[in-house]
């Protein structure tokens, strides 16, 4: 303890090189822990969002666009696809159950998605606080929804078209909120959930003339996309095929789509991750100077200690503890500055509505950012540590 006592007093002594020293390793170590909180988030997001879904049907265009608008709900989607293709690929033998997706309005930025009970059950859904929906126009918010707008059961509203702001609002049909769902970390808790009747119900109304053209449009109904399971994994070989060739639709798997889209990712990662190493490595010369020169500079004082008794390695235990302190600090801060770097990322592009990155978590993934403080710090510290220990007491007097 009086080692570590002395080395902190030792550390101070020169203060701007010590916050020099650790503000390079935290800016290095910062690095480090967002790269790892974002890839856990998203990771987490991608695993939670997409489980059981094995394929996802939608109109023509980019597959990639199809999942991260019918699945992530992070994108526009392609278009839409007749009601009664789904109807006809719910038939199909290689088919368990499939779940309607109908988009294309919004409330204050958050989307209002048509769709069925079974959504709910897909994602194991528990409700807070009223009821599912049982009627047209009956929606179920979920819980970031109803914490960041203030939600309560009752409320009514009216949508705007579109998936962001400003869009018309359809002020003539209002939605009544029956039920708010129990956070649960998936899609649904940025969701306006309802049925899918209720998003034809207000198209229907607002473009409809009279009851001749209301039926025509009754007849053409369509949805966003289709969110299918399948009865085999053996559907997955021929399934996609059936849709993209026989079909006016296509199916787009988002394993594919997703390993897609994080080896898209993958060069900027790589470039952050350099960019950290450089830091890291920098901060490490700087460790390694400094206590160079502390050693030069405390050499009295390195005599002293040998001349009351201090062993060698008691002198080298002092510049290492002087690193370990260096490590420590910078670990703490470099955790600290990774966490705000994440939370600003998730506010400044609004992750918090898409994909839930940028709230306060510890992965198991973190540890190593202390552990590389350690590494890092201890490592320069070695050689200085080393140079004193093997400096005898009468050439150290000698110097001065």
């Amino acid at each position: 303890m009086k080692t570590l006592a002395f080395a902190w007093h030792y550390l101070w002594s020169r203060p701007l090189a010590a916050v020099l020293n650790v503000l390079l390793l935290s800016l290095g170590l910062g690095s480090i822990a967002f790269l790892l909180l974002v890839a856990h988030q998203l990771s987490r997001a991608f695993d939670r969002d997409l489980a059981g879904i094995d394929v996802v049907v939608g109109a023509k265009g980019s597959p990639m666009q199809l999942i991260l608008s019918g699945v992530l709900h992070i994108d526009v989607p392609p278009g839409n696809i007749p009601l009664k293709a789904v109807r006809e690929l719910e038939k199909h033998p290689m088919v368990a159950g499939i779940i309607p997706i109908s988009l294309g309005d919004s409330y204050q930025s958050y989307r209002i998605v048509g769709t069925s009970h079974g959504y709910l059950s897909h994602y194991q859904a528990t409700l807070a606080q009223g009821q599912p929906w049982s009627q047209p126009m009956d929606v179920v918010v979920g819980a970031t929804v109803a914490r960041k707008l203030g939600v309560t059961l009752g409320v009514t509203f009216a949508g705007s078209h579109g998936l962001g702001t400003g869009g018309h609002q359809h002020g003539d049909s209002r939605y009544t909120v029956v039920g708010i769902l129990a956070p649960s970390a998936s899609v649904l808790d940025r969701l306006i959930l309802t049925d899918s009747a209720s998003v034809w119900k207000v198209h229907e109304d607002y473009t409809a003339i009279d009851d001749e053209d209301r039926a025509v449009l009754e007849a053409e109904r369509e949805i966003t996309m289709a969110l299918v399971t399948y009865k085999t994994p053996m559907a997955a070989m021929t399934f996609p095929r059936f849709v993209n060739t026989t079909t006016e639709m296509q199916a787009a798997s988002p394993a594919l789509e997703v390993t897609r889209l994080l080896n898209l990712l993958g060069l900027g990662t790589d470039v952050l991750r350099a960019f950290a190493g450089v830091l890291l490595l920098t901060a490490a010369l700087s460790v390694f100077f400094a206590l160079w020169t502390a050693v030069r500079e405390r050499r009295a004082d390195l005599a002293l200690l040998r001349m009351l008794g201090a062993p060698p390695g008691k002198v080298a235990a002092l510049l290492l503890s002087e690193a370990l302190w260096l490590g420590l600090l910078a670990s703490v801060l470099g955790l600290g500055l990774g966490q705000a770097f994440t939370m600003a990322l998730g506010w400044f592009l609004q992750l918090d509505t898409s994909l839930l990155v940028g709230g306060l978590v510890w992965p198991v993934e973190l540890a190593i950012v202390p552990i590389l403080a350690l590494v890092v710090s201890l490592g320069a510290a070695l050689l200085p540590a080393l140079g004193a220990y093997r400096v005898s007491v009468l050439e150290l007097l000698q110097t001065r």
